[in-house]
């Protein structure tokens, strides 16, 4: 089930708990201690952080996989740092090994967390807050490569957020995806209610995802209605990139919010009303657009307000995208008022660090 770490840090007491939290995630994920170690680093300094330079904030920890949509199945715990505080002036600067400004800091900082990470990416704006995201996988072998050195040579990444009402165990928000040759398919599911019951459809429908990895989206949802038909069923949204055509196809059932940026311009992708497991459609349309160089694609739950604001920050997309799909959580909500739901992200980009023209799998 989709488990969950999410941790409100408003003083120094909760950072113990931070820490306490990725070291049960290693564990969970099957880590070995020394990858465990660098999570407990990597969440005292993020936690640290927040109540010396943000005045507060949260963590969500979840286990997900690398944004390498290559390496889907290596096992990751992501640690993700949200807060609305004054933002990072020089995130160069700040991105230094040693680099403090708050002497009883730790001293590691944020650049010692970019180091010792498998992954690790960070946005900041002044006046609107900072998301840091931090991703560890198994250590490397003797001689191998870094795991942060491995590099997709699809050009696409995805990527997301989970998050659980009033910081339950489980939620029943859940999002996976799956690479079938040429086509990367990305799945959003929002298990009906709140939950172990929920958590439980949610958990069955990414188990189905692996195994019809193979279908268009309207043949997946079908795949999946059949086998959410033991649970209390779900809303679901599959996007299916064909990355040697550039073309997106998506097609959802129930309150799952798609929006694309094509062009510049955002653009929504509309689910049709059923449940996936209960109540399914006779009928699904099938959305397609061109996918550029510049395209994002944007999945959520209805635990995002329906009028939700795309970020307007045009370098955003260059960014991790559970970076982008933190932020994007982040301005949904605020400090005032949280979201009053299960409420999961997620994003699928092109990847700056490939070669467009360079698809060799």
């Amino acid at each position: 089930m989709s488990r969950v770490w999410d941790i409100p840090v408003q003083d120094s007491t909760r950072v113990r708990d931070v820490r306490v939290a990725a070291e049960a995630a290693c564990d969970r994920a099957g880590l070995d201690a020394h990858a465990t170690a660098v999570a407990a680093l990597v969440a005292t300094e993020l936690g640290t952080n927040l109540v010396k330079h943000a005045g507060g904030g949260r963590v969500v920890i979840n286990l997900t996989a690398p944004a390498d949509t290559l390496a889907a199945d290596v096992p990751c715990v992501q640690i993700v740092s949200l807060d609305h505080g004054p933002g990072i002036d020089n995130v160069a600067a700040a991105m230094r090994d040693g680099h403090t400004t708050a002497s009883s800091s730790l001293g590691a900082g944020l650049g010692t967390c970019r180091r010792v990470s498998s992954e690790f990416d960070l946005h900041s704006r002044p006046g609107r807050g900072t998301v840091a995201v931090a991703r560890i996988t198994p250590a490397r072998s003797p001689g191998g490569p870094r795991p942060r050195e491995v590099r997709s040579r699809t050009g696409t990444r995805a990527g997301g957020i989970t998050t659980s009402l009033a910081h339950a165990e489980h939620s029943g928000d859940a999002f996976s995806r799956v690479r079938s040759g040429r086509r990367l398919t990305l799945m959003l599911v929002d298990g009906l209610g709140h939950g172990d019951k929920a958590a439980e459809a949610s958990t069955a429908a990414v188990e189905e995802l692996r195994r019809c990895a193979d279908l268009p989206p309207t043949e997946m949802l079908r795949r999946l209605h059949a086998a959410l038909r033991a649970t209390r069923g779900a809303a679901v949204g599959v996007a299916q990139l064909d990355e040697e055509a550039g073309r997106l196809s998506f097609a959802g059932v129930g309150n799952i919010g798609a929006r694309l940026r094509a062009d510049g311009e955002w653009q929504p992708l509309v689910s049709h009303p059923g449940i996936v497991g209960a109540h399914f459609p006779a009928t699904v349309p099938l959305r397609e657009s061109a996918w550029t160089p510049d395209s994002l694609l944007v999945l959520h739950s209805d635990g995002l307000p329906s009028r939700w604001v795309p970020p307007a920050d045009p370098r955003l997309g260059t960014h991790d995208p559970a970076v982008v799909a933190a932020v994007v959580l982040r301005d949904a909500g605020s400090a005032a008022r949280p979201l009053r739901d299960d409420a999961s992200v997620a994003v699928l980009a092109p990847d700056p660090r490939t070669d467009p023209h360079d698809r060799t799998p």
